[in-house]
């Protein structure tokens, strides 16, 4: 059954079927690092259309699991997906793709990167959130990999609303650290294995993602990290007016489809559009 089948209602009610409303974290998500999450070896994760979904709108949603977000993944199972496939579809984005990452500190962490699968029915995304592994780390060396969301993107995905359509994807990423500044070859060798790779800075990476993908990050104010004004102010030279400010992780399950809605209906699709209707939502 694909995702477009289920209304708002059906979402929600599926989450509590599941228990997901009541279960804490350990009992949904999986205890260890996963290998079907795990992208050593990985070439490429593919959107891809089809006769249900003849019209793939590929988003990506990169989730910061270290410690101090360790909340956020529970809430996004438990409330938060369901709100943010039921929105998406109601804003009349028909065949939505999701692909989740989990995102944690390659300095520090043994699963700094997880990955899932490009997906059009809730079933197959509840399986890859519930993969997902909240290491709960990080370290104190100023920022996660969020640039490794950027990488994986902008080097390791394919998208047939690129390549048909010429129409660019979404890559979300949330959080409330700054973003380390560099990726270097031994992280990325020790992560996806062995290949061809050099050393890249955060912003080398993420024009490389957005040449497929309008990339916005989401910044969680809630934190002790994401209430300082430093970090926010860091995010904002990075990103521009792609910043998000977030005051609640609750409003996440709003803004996200707000954003696809309102740029998917941009005909033209050019960036000041993309900027003129951002603005709207903040």
């Amino acid at each position: 059954m694909g995702m477009g089948d289920y209304s708002l209602d059906d979402r929600t009610t599926r989450a509590t079927t599941l228990g997901y409303t009541t279960k804490p974290a350990s009992e949904i998500f999986s205890p260890s690092a996963s290998n079907a999450m795990n992208p050593h070896g990985i070439m490429l994760r593919e959107s891809r259309d089809s006769d249900e979904h003849p019209n793939t709108v590929s988003i990506i949603l990169a989730l910061d699991v270290t410690g101090s977000m360790g909340s956020i993944p529970h809430f996004l199972v438990k409330e938060g997906l369901p709100k943010i496939m039921g929105n998406i579809i109601q804003r009349n984005i028909k065949d939505p793709q999701l692909l989740f990452l989990a995102i944690g500190d390659h300095e520090c962490d043994n699963s700094p990167l997880q990955v899932g699968q490009f997906e059009s029915s809730d079933e197959l995304l509840d399986k890859w959130l519930t993969e997902v592994y909240l290491e709960g780390g990080g370290g104190g060396n100023g920022g996660e990999s969020y640039l490794l969301a950027w990488y994986f993107a902008g080097f390791h995905t394919v998208l047939d609303s690129v390549e048909k359509r010429q129409q660019k994807g979404f890559l979300f990423t949330i959080g409330d650290e700054p973003t380390l500044r560099e990726l270097p070859i031994t992280a990325l060798k020790k992560i996806m294995g062995n290949g061809q790779y050099q050393n890249y800075s955060a912003s080398d990476l993420l024009d490389k993602a957005r040449e497929h993908y309008h990339v916005y990050h989401l910044h969680i104010k809630e934190t002790s990290s994401g209430s300082q004004q430093t970090v926010m102010d860091g995010w904002k030279e990075l990103m521009g007016d792609k910043l998000i400010l977030v005051e609640k992780h609750a409003e996440i399950a709003k803004i996200i489809p707000d954003i696809v809605s309102k740029v998917t209906a941009s005909a033209a699709g050019s960036d000041d559009i993309i900027k003129e209707k951002t603005q709207i939502i903040l």
